[in-house]
């Protein structure tokens, strides 16, 4: 089927598109960061794409169309906010261009704990994070997880911090769509991608660890303990929440998109 997909290209999103492409013929896969895949979507470039959870709030008639996603029901370990002063000291924020959601989150964190709002900078996937001069640093994805955080004052965990927060599971990213009018075999297809993703995380754990500096238990564990990727009632309900909690603090628009209560 010529439909085209886009998908993150972090370590994360491999146990979801495992065998994507044979349960597809003929689809168009393009990974990519998640800031840049929900842009192609908006711009019309892609059909449906694992998109951050947050663009999915802002935009308008976009579609949940799998329980597939990522997210985490505690410590996730590639999404760190590292900070050079105190956490309730800083005054500026660099945020990872490939982060949306997480820097919503971030933003949201700092504000409900100690009523901080810094000046955010734009932290670019290339740059050394020594030479930024902000207070604190954004840094998501396969980056983050090699961060010697002995070099800062504090080391948040975002997926961990919410968690305390709120006692709920938190949602990065999910498959959407522009049209509801999704073909049934990709829907089939994306959920029984994520299921085989699961049942051989042992063995995309052996065969991806080294080209991310992991050893393969390390590797099994971020997919299994680390990551969560089904998209059930308690994540809803912590999406919903974040949402609500963000636009009391003025990070979505009061007029962002509902959340249906199961996925479309």
């Amino acid at each position: 089927m010529a439909v085209r997909l886009g998908a993150v290209s972090y370590l994360n999103t491999k146990p979801l598109i495992h065998g994507l492409r044979q349960r597809l013929p003929g689809c168009d896969l393009h990974l990519d960061l998640p800031s840049r895949l929900a842009d192609q979507l908006a711009a019309g470039g892609l059909d449906v794409a694992l998109i951050p959870s947050v663009e999915f709030l802002r935009g308008t008639q976009l579609s949940i169309v799998s329980d597939a996603c990522i997210a985490c029901r505690g410590p996730v370990r590639s999404v760190r906010l590292l900070f050079r002063k105190s956490p309730d000291e800083i005054s500026s924020l660099a945020l990872d261009e490939g982060s949306r959601t997480s820097a919503v989150l971030a933003q949201l964190l700092l504000a409900r704990r100690f009523g901080i709002h810094p000046r955010l900078e734009p932290l670019h996937i290339a740059t050394p994070l020594d030479v930024v001069g902000t207070d604190a640093l954004l840094v998501i994805g396969d980056r983050a997880m090699h961060v010697d955080s002995s070099r800062y004052v504090a080391n948040w965990d975002l997926g961990e911090e919410w968690l305390t927060e709120t006692g709920l599971p938190f949602v990065f990213a999910m498959w959407v769509a522009s049209s509801p009018s999704v073909p049934a075999e990709v829907v089939a297809a994306l959920q029984s991608a994520r299921d085989a993703g699961i049942e051989q995380a042992e063995q995309i754990a052996i065969s991806q660890a080294a080209g991310y500096g992991l050893t393969p238990n390390d590797c099994l564990t971020y997919f299994l303990e680390q990551l969560h990727f089904t998209l059930g009632p308690r994540e809803l309900q912590g999406l919903e929440l974040f949402r609500h909690y963000a636009i009391e603090l003025g990070l979505l628009p009061a007029s962002c998109q509902q959340l249906s209560l199961e996925p479309s």
